[in-house]
């Protein structure tokens, strides 16, 4: 007997089966006989034509000894088919495929893990062998579902247990080799087959100890572990097949990924969903991290109504992506990102508005506080990811999603923003605003742009200070920081942080630059704009120390940054008239605000007059701070804003030695060189309709012209009354228009943007050529003939909000253009 075959009916056999016949000894635990399988080996490569006998010969043996369980016949059979696979590359392999793989078949479906191990390993060597032709009706989907069953193993001993599930692993690794190689590789990416493959590696993965994800991509496993660790040698199976996915292909094989981790409910905690999508980011191809970017804001979607951990978990996800992906090709879902991370945000602010609002007393309440808590971290979250991903795109695409983001910011008043906010309420919209403007804050952050016009252009200027004279002290300090992101060109800002008397501003070591021709022009035409919000939000009542501190950065910044002559001069301006407000207090502040100001006048001038080095100036400054520091303490930053400081009863009988003066100021820097003719006029702040805007009282709510006629000459029986009102619709009526109301309309809107954009001075200059002209007007109106007499007959009284300005003679009266229709 030889092999099971008796010797007499060998000789009348084939030659193929007693060539295959003669490679089983006796005693299997011989092994395979070498000499006889260097004969099968030759005449298999000498006659390809019959390597398919020789395959289903073979098939045919290990069948049978697989169902007798001799299992070392199947060894020897599996160990001369792997020889025979090595030795024979012919096109006639195609067929002894065919049996071969029938009978890894055969093992896998085994009940002994012996065997399954055995089955695997053929298979493995096969999967690296390179065929020469393609194979167009090969199939492995049994292969796939077996080997992914084997990688869910739950034998009862724990060293089979692994052994099976590593050899699934290396299964799974040999069928994606096998097929990415082949032409019709396709068909592995297909949903069916990566809907088992990726669970079964991250079931294996599972025990992984996380990484951070900032340090670089995870560490690549040693050959040791790859061996020995299902875990390691899933996650190297899955980086593999990651590595190998195209454009077409790559959705199919992140997808089960986000199923995986639903369904063991992974995302809170995140650690391992983290873990997993760094693997996924740094083993695509870097092209395609914008489709990973997407699957992951596509389930943000979907799960938008789970609990705020687990959408936490998600947008956590979504920042490690960012964070990589940011370093490469981004792809064209830039504008995709930032539209959903804003339309979560507003949900989640949606959802604790509505839970702050359904509370109830007792249990009701704790629970709605943890949801609240839970809530504001999906908000940090989605912050942080919008400021991470913004901070690291270029510049062009940096200024895009600034006006995105402002575009979304709800202004009380006006329907210019595109966030839908019809349920969040007057508290819902303040917390969105507030979180819009965080994340402004965050995407501006290390913005340096070489102009101040390219950082700050009108379009993103006049949206951006709107919510500056917003009733929310903490409105106002986001749009504060968010200027000075902006602005701070030379980091100079952390220098300056806290408001306080710098004895010597050159230990700062200021950075700064030659004032460029388009700041200048941009001063020239926001400057003003700019001033009025610092000087309307130095006077709001709800102001608190930070307000104060982040005012008198900007001005700093502004000195440092966008300064000549002429803007020191306004700045200048600017200053004294803030002391002037508070000391004469028509807005009724409180005495720690009014102090305030004062405070931070003094630390302003102290900075400027160093800055600009005019030893008189500086003179008069320190001067009258060392007189504060003697006489009123609690008008120096360093007092007003300690926690207990002693205030003043009233400010009306202070001595004007503790008060910065315009004469003195003007005469130092007079005699430097400087232009200060502008000095000696007032600063008034513009006016605007910004205030009714942002829910303020606008500061010219009405304007009219009351003119008193006292005439001697007017007889006593005309039916003109003594006073009499002239509004500006009444002017317009009166003119003769002539047919030419378009015109007017552009004229209106030219003087009304005069207005808004320049300087007071100028206006002022204007004026004084527009006098005589209204003088004819005004008689033709109210048919009156007003001739100058020696002393004033009649006079012009103008109301303005809650001002009144003092009457002046009509004849002296100089009206802008706006007056004249």
């Amino acid at each position: 007997m030889v092999g099971g075959v008796c010797c007499c009916c060998s000789a009348l056999r084939p030659r193929y089966k007693r060539l295959v016949d003669n490679i089983f000894p006796e005693d299997p635990k011989d092994g395979l006989v070498k000499a006889d399988m260097e004969k099968l080996t030759f005449y298999a490569v000498s006659a390809p034509e019959k390597l398919d006998r020789i395959g289903s010969y073979l098939a045919e043996r290990l069948s049978r000894d697989v169902v007798r369980h001799r299992s070392g016949y199947v060894l020897i059979a599996m160990e001369a088919l792997d020889q025979l696979l090595m030795a024979c590359h012919s096109q006639s392999i195609k067929p002894f495929v065919e049996s071969f793989l029938h009978m890894v078949a055969k093992l896998l479906e085994s009940g002994e893990p012996k065997l399954q191990v055995l089955g695997t390993n053929s298979f493995v060597k096969f999967a690296n062998i390179e065929e020469d032709t393609p194979s167009y009706h090969r199939r492995y989907d049994f292969f796939v579902s077996r080997f992914s069953a084997m990688c869910h193993s739950c034998h009862s001993d724990p060293e089979i247990r692994t052994e099976i599930r590593i050899a699934g692993i290396r299964g799974i690794q040999g069928v994606v080799r096998k097929t990415v190689n082949d032409e019709l590789r396709a068909t592995i990416w297909e949903p069916q087959h990566m809907d088992k493959i990726v669970p079964s590696l991250l079931f294996n993965m599972q025990k992984i100890e996380e990484v951070d994800s900032r340090i670089g991509p995870p560490p690549s496993p040693s050959a040791a572990d790859k061996e020995e660790n299902p875990a390691v040698l899933a996650e190297n199976c899955f980086r593999e097949l990651l590595g190998r996915a195209t454009f077409g292909n790559m959705n199919n094989a992140v997808r089960p990924v986000f199923a995986h981790l639903d369904h063991h409910k992974l995302w809170d905690p995140n650690e391992f969903a983290v873990h997993c999508f760094k693997i996924i980011m740094y083993s695509i191809q870097a092209q395609y991290s914008h489709h990973v970017i997407q699957e992951i804001l596509g389930h943000l979607d979907a799960r938008k109504k789970d609990s705020p951990r687990v959408r936490a978990g998600i947008i956590q996800v979504l920042l490690e992506a960012v964070a990589i992906a940011a370093k490469g090709s981004i792809g064209p879902t830039v504008l995709e990102v930032f539209n959903t991370l804003l339309k979560h945000l507003r949900l989640s602010v949606e959802f604790e508005a509505n839970d702050l609002q359904g509370g109830s007393v007792g249990s009701a309440n704790l629970n709605t506080s943890t949801k609240d808590n839970d809530e504001k971290i999906v908000q940090n979250a989605i912050i942080q990811t919008i400021g991470f991903f913004g901070s690291n795109l270029p510049d062009y695409q940096r200024s895009e999603i600034m006006m995105f983001i402002m575009g979304k910011v709800p202004v009380f008043g006006t329907s210019t923003h595109t966030l839908d906010i019809s349920q969040l309420g007057d508290l819902g919209t303040r917390r969105i605003q507030i979180m819009l403007l965080r994340s402004l804050l965050m995407v501006t952050s290390g913005y340096k742009a070489k102009t101040i016009v390219t950082a700050l252009p009108g379009s993103f200027l006049d949206p951006l200070l709107s919510p500056s004279l917003m009733e929310d002290y903490e409105l106002r300090q986001l749009v504060l920081e968010v200027m000075h992101n902006l602005v701070d060109r030379h980091d100079n800002r952390a220098k300056l942080r806290g408001i306080r008397i710098i004895p010597d501003v050159a230990d700062l070591k200021i950075k700064r630059e030659k004032i460029c021709r388009q700041d200048t022009s941009f001063m020239k035409k926001n400057g003003q704009q700019l001033y009025r919000h610092i000087y309307l939000g130095c006077k709001e009542e709800d102001n608190v120390q930070k307000n104060y501190e982040l005012l008198y950065t900007s001005l700093a910044l502004i000195t440092i940054e966008l300064a000549n002559e002429e803007v020191v001069i306004d700045l200048i301006r600017l200053a004294i008239a803030l002391q002037d407000s508070a000391i004469i207090n028509e807005d009724n502040l409180s005495m720690f605000h009014r102090c305030g100001i004062m405070a931070l006048v003094a630390a302003y001038l102290n900075f400027v007059s160093q800055m600009i080095a005019v030893p008189a100036f500086c003179q008069h400054v320190s001067k009258v701070i060392e007189i504060r520091t003697m006489e009123a303490p609690y008008f120096l930053p360093e007092h007003i804003f300690r926690e207990k400081c002693m205030l003043p009863k009233s400010l009306e009988k202070h001595d004007k030695s503790l008060c910065f003066l315009t004469n003195k100021i003007a005469e130092s820097l007079g005699g430097s060189g400087y232009s200060v003719e502008r000095l000696s006029v007032p600063y008034v702040p513009q006016v605007t309709d910004e205030d009714r805007l942002s829910r303020r009282k606008s500061i010219v709510d009405t304007v009219s012209i009351q003119v008193d006629i006292l005439p001697n000459s007017i007889p006593s029986d005309d039916v003109v009354s003594n006073t009499e009102e002239i509004t500006f619709e009444a002017l317009k009526k009166a003119i003769d228009t002539s047919g030419m109301e378009e015109q007017e309309k552009e004229k209106r809107r030219l003087v009304i943007e005069k207005f808004q954009k320049a300087p007071f001075e100028e206006i002022a200059a204007q004026c004084e050529s527009k006098a005589n002209l209204l003088h004819d007007r005004l008689a033709q109106i109210l048919e009156l003939t007003i001739r100058p007499p020696p002393s004033p007959s009649g006079t012009l009284t103008i109301t303005s909000g809650h001002a009144q300005y003092q009457s002046v003679p009509v004849y002296e009266m100089k009206f802008p253009d706006l007056c004249v229709y």
